[in-house]
């Protein structure tokens, strides 16, 4: 498989551990003492976050496995545990935070798919198949825990000289990473890049303390944290008693965000603007500059997901009808976001999430921000911004914005999921060049014999919002929140029909 069709798929397997993150989110944010003051749902919030290496090692191993199998999801268990473990007693000290995750998912889902159907002889043969699986990852993960606890080291400096390099860029790097993260979203690698700034830049120590008759956190640079001790006073807030030191640092803008660390959010705050604002005054410009005949039609494509995306911050679906239709308008919005995040440290506003940047995102983590008014003051502006951009240089240049290209509409069919699944079948040239059939939230992810063979314009007839090709067998098409099931539908009908 080519390093870009392989990347492709660890970036959908990556989503499913971070799928985890909105029940954890809003747990923990419930919980807190100013919204609920519900310990123990703070505390299951606080849980799942403690524990999102693990789940990265059993999410991507499911999301590598061919069948999605849970037999690759222990193995992933199996896998983390023994990587963790042998390589922290060579090196001790040793932090790989959700890095262990990925590797021991990654064994985990290549053991599965080489070994789950393999037959042992008689006397073996309670060992064989699925049960052979977590077997063979446990043997890898040793073998790699011994180059980890060799090599990682490096590595780890490496990563955080460039965490560091990023973060102490200030503006430049904000800038970077704004517009490499929506750069990447046509390939599905953006969720790669997410990773390595949202769980793996800067680290914290997670301070609880006693405040105003309720229990809170706050995470501080661990060389702050560790010259506190239990029963002593918490810096900068008056009154405060600490009551427990983490034994572990967290690491990553958005886990630090959750955990209390007051300078989180740098990586996270300038999407607001951009996904609450920016895009659905993009897709009202893209209404208004379509011909009047169309602009209902138009309007009610767009409209509707730039609605997910003020509310969610799911923007795949709205970025996907002109990404390809117009690709300077894309460019334009890539830079955009990198001036967003720009702009919101500038302004001195930090936020976070627990799955995107909507509304529901930025009401429920309110509290735990800095300055979060200044963000809809910040998205006003952008959605001006975006608005005038787009529709000026859509009339300026003629772009084939929805309704003003001369290809076949996006439609909504209304028949049923077998018949429409049938029609995506034919659409890709029919079940015998279907190789692999899977879906990642928005997009189908595809696996051709011949990728020639698929009908851009028949799958844009069939709801599709883009189609993206990644070398000559690898296939995305988005559809939108409908993606799994048509995925679904696709998987049994071509099983009735092999």
């Amino acid at each position: 498989m080519k390093l870009l069709g392989y990347l492709q798929k660890l970036g959908k397997a990556l989503m499913l551990p971070i799928a985890t993150l909105p029940v954890a989110a809003l747990l923990l944010r419930l919980g807190q003492p100013d919204l609920l003051s519900i310990p123990f749902m703070a505390a299951a919030g606080g849980a799942i976050f403690d524990q999102l290496p693990l789940l990265f090692g059993l999410g991507i191993a499911v999301g590598l496995a061919r069948d999605d199998a849970g037999a690759a999801a222990l193995a992933g268990a199996v896998g983390y545990f023994v990587l963790t473990g042998a390589a922290g007693t060579i090196n001790e000290g040793l932090e790989l935070s959700f890095f262990g995750g990925i590797i021991a998912g990654v064994i985990a889902g290549h053991s599965y798919n080489r070994f789950h159907a393999v037959r042992l002889p008689d006397y073996l043969g309670f060992f064989g198949g699925k049960r052979l699986v977590p077997i063979m990852t446990g043997l890898f993960c040793l073998i790699a825990a011994v180059m980890v606890g060799l090599v990682w080291p490096p590595v780890q400096q490496g990563i955080d000289a460039f965490g560091h390099a990023v973060a102490s860029s200030g503006s430049l790097g904000q800038f970077v990473y704004g517009v490499l993260n929506r750069a990447l979203i046509p390939m599905g690698l953006h969720h790669v890049l997410n990773s390595l700034f949202w769980f793996g830049l800067g680290e914290c120590l997670k301070v609880s303390y006693e405040a105003a008759g309720g229990l809170q956190n706050i995470c501080l640079s661990p060389a702050l944290a560790e010259t506190l001790a239990v029963g002593g006073a918490v810096p900068g807030v008056d009154g405060a008693i600490v009551t427990q030191i983490a034994d572990e640092v967290t690491r990553g803008d958005l886990n630090r965000f959750f955990a209390g660390d007051p300078t989180a959010g740098v990586f996270m705050a300038g999407f607001f603007p951009v996904m609450m604002f920016g895009l659905p005054a993009a897709a009202l410009a893209m209404v208004l500059a379509a011909p009047k005949g169309h602009r209902v039609r138009v309007g009610g494509l767009l409209l509707s997901v730039a609605l997910t995306s003020l509310l969610t911050g799911i923007t795949e679906p709205l970025e996907f009808t002109f990404m390809f239709l117009a690709p300077v308008l894309y460019g334009i919005h890539a830079l955009l976001t990198g001036l967003s995040l720009v702009a919101a440290n500038v302004v001195g506003a930090l936020h976070g999430f627990g799955f995107s940047a909507g509304l529901f995102d930025l009401v429920l983590n309110w509290g735990l921000a800095t300055h979060p008014w200044r963000l809809l003051g910040l998205g006003l502006v952008t959605g001006l911004i975006y608005f005038v951009v787009f529709y000026g240089v859509i009339r300026a240049f003629n772009l084939a914005t929805p309704g003003r290209d001369a290809g076949t509409p996006p439609k909504a069919g209304d028949e049923g999921v077998n018949h429409e699944a049938d029609d995506f079948i034919a659409a890709l040239g029919g079940a015998g060049n279907l190789e692999h059939v899977d879906a990642c939230i928005t997009r189908l992810r595809l696996i051709l014999k011949d990728s020639t063979l698929a009908d851009d314009v028949r799958l844009r007839g069939l709801g599709a919002k883009g189609v993206v090709r990644l070398g000559e067998r690898h296939l995305q098409v988005v559809l939108g929140a409908r993606a799994e099931s048509v995925a679904e539908a696709m998987r049994k009908r071509l099983v009735l029909s092999s």
